[in-house]
């Protein structure tokens, strides 16, 4: 048996660090969502891959690295289809766009739930907090470019330009606690179901606005 263990990590070793880094990636990405991102060390990522350390080590310098490399790759997904998402919400009844837009958003979160799990662990972590913050950002100046246009054109908001960073704020809040409804009680919603809430909720207040 140890023999085995022997054979399987030498041949670890010649993998390569570029093949080799996605596997490790997955294997940290599985653990942050099992155990939390605290238990994503090297040793750990290792022992889960049946490699020795330095084979880890050859990926990523240390865990800083190897979380910050995790969550780059997960969130420039999610951003990515994050953002289709919000750009497909078009058209000229209000509370239709803001439905057709949770639910896209909101199948987004439901085809990649682990990777949510992961954004939202890492949040607070210093490994991870830098890139899920660089994430909100640009998810917060598009929502800015959407909304400016669509709150003018439906509800002529008045003072509109002291009003939108906390009316953005108020949509990215509520699309991550519609995304944490969703992953945290995968039961409870379908995406069509908690998106017509959403959307009918958000329409409502951004109309008061």
């Amino acid at each position: 048996m140890a023999d085995a263990v022997r054979s399987e990590r030498e041949r670890a070793a010649h993998l390569g660090p570029e093949r080799r880094r996605p596997q490790v990636l997955d294997a940290a990405l599985a653990l942050a969502v099992h155990s939390g991102v605290g238990a994503v060390t090297i040793g750990a990522v290792a022992d889960n891959l049946g490699v020795t350390r330095p084979v880890v080590y050859a990926c990523f310098r240390d865990r800083a690295a190897l979380i910050e490399a995790l969550v780059e790759r997960e969130g420039e997904r999610l951003l990515a289809n994050a953002l289709a998402a919000l750009h497909s919400a078009r058209g000229d009844d209000p509370e239709a766009v803001f439905v057709r837009g949770y639910r896209a958003f909101l199948d987004v979160v439901a085809d990649c739930p682990d990777a949510w799990r992961l954004l939202f662990s890492t949040a607070p972590d210093p490994a991870g907090a830098d890139k899920f913050r660089e994430a909100r950002l640009v998810m917060a100046d598009n929502a800015t470019r959407w909304l400016r246009p669509a709150l003018t054109a439906w509800w002529d908001v008045a003072e509109l330009d002291r009003k939108l960073p906390a009316l953005v704020e108020l949509f990215m809040s509520s699309c991550e606690a519609a995304a944490r409804s969703l992953v945290d009680h995968p039961d409870g919603w379908r995406t069509q179901e908690l998106g017509e809430l959403y959307g009918r909720m958000m329409c409502r207040a951004f109309s008061a606005a």
